[in-house]
């Protein structure tokens, strides 16, 4: 096992890597610390050919372009202060209302402009017995886009020769603050074309419902009889078009929270790759990347609708106005922790 460390430029004083994680069954895994981002997950298929399955770029700087942040694709990045949306861009602590940007819609998403995908992380490569990876810190100063607190946050990346990428995330702060944080990586098991014809298999027996603005009422319903229903498992494609722009939904992990369990599986006929999704979290955002328009491309794959699929771990859209939702508060003292796993395989 190996890790590979390439400087690429600096910016603003803070050097910009490009690590590379290698195991001993040929899965690459390569990772900037801008963004604390995934920019590449190569794995073989099943004819043991090596191929690309996450969107992303080769050029760690592209992450910072204007054009690109301008789309708000997020590929691969550590999403945060707070993943997903919060209505209105309003919360309030002990009955002191915060305010945030309004960049989605009436809402708030994904931490705003300016988030943690945007930011040049602290990085720390380390080894151990049949895993290598690399350990990301930034310390987000209170009031950043309106959240509330200094939050220090570090993220790891820790690849296994079972061709199991786990990202541990540890925060903590010294104000009373909400928080949620996810890694937004777009899968494409197949390297090329689109994820319609992936089979998915999901542990979630009940969904929360949203409005025309993808913010939860606060009611959480059953899967069954509805296009949500993946208990079972069947092709992406299979009941996409029931919902206007594809799926963009917060399914409930069956089980505990804060336990690590499984979540979802994904399968495709095309190269025969499998993906275990394993969570700690609540619940995941499973998108189909519907907004995609085809800007950018690697290889053969263009970045189009229908090109990713995202299995977020989280906790739900909106929380810290859902009081019947799990919290997301975070006081000084404690500790957010939160683990998730994407295992790699083959099938034929």
């Amino acid at each position: 096992m190996e890790t590979v460390q390439s400087k690429i430029t600096t910016v603003d004083g803070k050097d910009v890597f490009l690590f590379s994680l290698s195991n001993d069954n040929g899965m690459t895994v390569k990772i900037t610390n801008i963004g604390a981002t995934i920019t590449s997950i190569v794995t073989p298929d099943k004819d043991g050919k090596p191929g690309e399955t996450v969107l992303g770029f080769d050029d760690p700087m592209t992450y910072l372009s204007p054009e690109y942040l301008g789309y708000g694709f997020f590929f691969g990045a550590t999403v945060g202060r707070y993943a997903n949306r919060i209505a209105n861009g309003k919360f309030s602590i002990d009955n002191k209302t915060y305010e945030l940007e309004i960049n989605n819609g009436p809402n708030h998403l994904h931490g705003g402009s300016g988030s943690f995908n945007t930011k040049i992380w602290d990085a720390q490569t380390f080894d151990g017995e049949g895993r290598t990876g690399v350990k990301m810190q930034y310390v987000s100063p209170n009031m950043e886009n309106g959240y509330p607190g200094t939050l220090t946050v570090t993220v790891s990346f820790c690849l296994k020769n079972n061709n199991e990428l786990s990202i541990n995330y540890q925060a903590k702060t010294d104000k009373k603050t909400v928080l949620n944080l996810t890694n937004h990586s777009y899968f494409n098991l197949a390297g090329t074309g689109n994820i319609l014809p992936t089979e998915v298999s999901m542990h979630a027996a009940k969904y929360t419902l949203r409005d025309d603005t993808n913010i939860p009422t606060g009611e959480v319903e059953s899967v069954k009889n509805t296009a949500l229903d993946f208990i079972l498992p069947h092709k992406i494609g299979d009941r996409i078009y029931q919902y206007e722009d594809g799926y963009d939904h917060n399914l409930i992990i069956d089980g505990t929270e804060g336990i690590l369990r499984p979540a979802a599986e994904a399968y495709d006929p095309r190269s025969g790759r499998t993906l275990e999704f394993l969570t700690t979290e609540p619940g995941f955002q499973f998108y189909t990347a519907y907004y995609l328009n085809g800007a950018y491309s690697r290889g053969d794959l263009k970045f189009d609708r229908f090109a990713g699929f995202c299995f977020e771990a989280q906790h739900f859209p909106d929380s810290p106005n859902k009081p019947n939702f799990p919290s997301t508060l975070l006081k000084p003292g404690e500790t957010y922790t939160q683990t998730t796993i994407y295992r790699f395989g083959v099938k034929n």
